[in-house]
C-alpha cells in the first residue's frame, strides 16, 4: 500500500480502530441512555453490556449526558473536572433534595420534633434524612440531641450505634483501622455485611473513615508498588478475576519457549490484554524472557536493551547443538534446518562466540586451531617445503598459489617446517 502524507502510523491507526469498535458496540446504549429515562442496568441488560463497562464509557466519551441525567450544571470549566459523586461531598441533587429538612432540623422552631417527624413535613423518608445527616452533618445532629435533652423533650428512642451492632462489627472495625484491606475484603474475612459495615463506619466512625481518605490522597502522589494501597482504596494488583483469566497463559509464558502468539491462541486470551497483563504485573518474566539482567528505567524500550530473548535461543538451540557436536560450515546448518544463513550467523556471533570463532576450524596435533579449507588449500605446498629443497616461490608458481599467503601460512603456524627447510639446504 502507498504511504501517503495523511496516513496514520500503524501502532495510531490500531488506536483509532480499537475507538471507532468501541463507539460501535455502545451506540445502541448511548441512544437509549440520552432519549429515555431507563436505569443504567436496563440500558446495560438490553444492549447486552456490562454494566461497569458502559458506565466507564459514558462518563469517558459521553459526560454531558451523566452530568445532564444527574441534574448537575456543566457550565464553565472543563467537563472531566466536575465530579459527579465527590468522595466525602454531597451529591448536588442530595444536597438540593434535604437541604431545607436539614434547615429545619438545625432552628429551634421544630426543636419539639424528632428527625422522622421533620422528614416527614417536608415529603422525605425519615430513615434516609437521619443517615443523610449523620454523613454530612454530624453536628448538627449531636447539638440538636442535647438541646433536646437540656428541654426535656424526650423520644424514648435510643441514639447512636446500638450494643449488638457495635459488637457485631468491632473486630471488622478494627481490621479495617489497622490494615490496608479493602471494606469489601474486611467484611468477607469478619462474615458481616459489606452494607452494613460500611454504614457503621460512615456513622460511627468517622475518624477512621477520614484517615483512610488521607492515605488515599497520599498513595495517589506515590510510585506504588504491587501490594501497596492505591488512590482508590484498593491494593494496587490484579484482581483475582483477572489473575484466574491468564493463569493458564502466564504458566505457559513461564514455563515454556513458544512464541506469544501461539499460547494466547491456545489458551484463548486477547493478545493486546495478555501482553498489558505481563508488562505491568509480571515485569520480571518479561525481562527474563529478553535476557535482561540488573536495573532497567521503567519507560525504557525493550526491543532495544533485550539480549536474548527465551524464544529465539529456544529457536536456535538445536541447530547450535549440532553444529557444537559436529563443526561444519554455519551456512550448510543453516540450510538443514531453513534459517537464513546470514541471520543464524550474526547470531552465533552475538551469543556464542567461542562457537563462532571455532567454525571452520580445525585442531591440529600441537593444539594449534587451523582454517580446514587454508590446510586443505596449502596441505601439498607444507609437505613439498618440508620434504624437499625446493624453493617457495617455485612451489607456489607450481602449484599455483599465491606466493605471499601460503609463505605466510607456513611462517605462522608451521615455524618448525620453515626451520627443517632451512637445515636442509645448509645439509646441501
Amino acid at each position: 500500500m502507498v504511504q501517503t502524507e495523511f496516513s496514520l502510523p500503524s501502532r495510531e491507526r490500531a488506536a483509532v480502530l480499537r475507538r471507532h469498535a468501541l463507539h460501535c458496540k455502545y451506540e445502541k446504549a448511548v441512544e437509549l441512555y440520552a432519549n429515555t429515562g431507563m436505569p443504567l442496568n436496563a440500558i446495560a441488560r438490553q444492549c447486552e453490556v456490562s454494566v461497569g463497562g458502559l458506565g466507564s464509557y459514558l462518563r469517558r466519551y459521553w459526560r454531558e449526558l451523566v452530568l445532564r441525567r444527574h441534574h448537575i450544571p456543566a457550565e464553565g470549566g472543563a467537563l472531566q473536572d466536575i465530579k459527579i459523586i465527590a468522595v466525602g461531598q454531597q451529591n448536588v441533587n442530595a444536597h438540593a433534595k434535604y437541604k431545607d429538612a436539614v434547615r429545619a432540623c438545625e432552628a429551634l422552631d421544630y426543636i419539639d420534633l424528632n428527625v422522622s417527624q421533620v422528614a416527614r413535613k417536608f415529603g422525605l423518608d425519615g430513615t434516609a434524612l437521619a443517615n443523610f445527616m449523620r454523613v454530612h452533618y454530624l453536628d448538627i445532629l449531636l447539638r440538636r440531641e442535647e438541646m433536646r435533652r437540656r428541654l426535656g423533650v424526650n423520644d424514648n428512642v435510643l441514639h447512636g450505634a446500638r450494643p449488638e451492632c457495635i459488637a457485631q462489627y468491632a473486630a471488622a472495625v478494627e481490621l479495617y483501622r489497622t490494615t490496608a484491606l479493602t471494606m469489601a475484603e474486611v467484611a468477607d474475612r469478619c462474615h458481616v455485611s459489606r452494607s452494613g459495615l460500611s454504614q457503621h463506619l460512615r456513622f460511627y466512625h468517622r475518624a477512621v473513615i477520614v484517615e483512610k481518605r488521607r492515605m488515599r490522597r497520599e498513595a495517589a502522589l506515590v510510585r506504588k508498588q504491587r501490594g501497596d494501597l492505591s488512590g482508590n482504596g484498593r491494593k494496587y494488583a490484579p484482581s483475582a478475576r483477572i489473575e484466574q483469566k491468564y493463569a493458564a497463559a502466564l504458566a505457559l509464558y513461564r514455563d515454556t519457549a513458544l512464541p506469544l502468539k501461539d499460547f494466547v491462541e491456545s489458551t484463548g486470551v486477547p493478545m493486546g490484554g495478555f501482553r498489558f497483563y505481563l508488562h505491568k504485573w509480571h515485569r520480571g518474566l518479561v525481562l527474563e524472557r529478553s535476557g535482561i539482567d540488573g536495573p532497567l528505567d521503567e519507560h525504557a524500550d525493550l526491543r532495544r536493551v533485550r539480549v536474548r530473548m527465551k524464544t529465539v535461543a529456544a529457536k536456535y538451540a538445536e541447530a547450535i547443538e549440532s553444529l557444537r557436536r559436529q563443526p561444519r560450515p554455519v551456512a550448510q546448518v543453516a540450510a538443514e534446518y531453513g534459517y537464513h544463513p546470514e541471520v543464524f550467523r550474526d547470531y552465533l556471533h552475538k551469543h556464542e562466540p567461542e562457537l563462532a570463532r571455532r567454525q571452520g576450524m580445525a585442531l591440529t596435533p600441537d593444539g594449534k586451531r587451523l582454517s580446514r579449507r587454508s590446510q586443505e588449500k596449502y596441505a601439498e605446498a607444507v609437505r613439498l617445503y618440508a620434504t624437499t629443497t625446493e624453493n617457495l616461490k617455485a612451489i607456489a608458481a607450481r602449484l599455483g598459489l599465491t606466493y605471499n599467503s601460503v609463505g605466510g601460512y607456513i611462517r605462522r603456524n608451521f615455524p618448525e617446517v620453515v626451520r627443517r627447510h632451512r637445515e636442509r639446504l645448509r645439509g646441501e
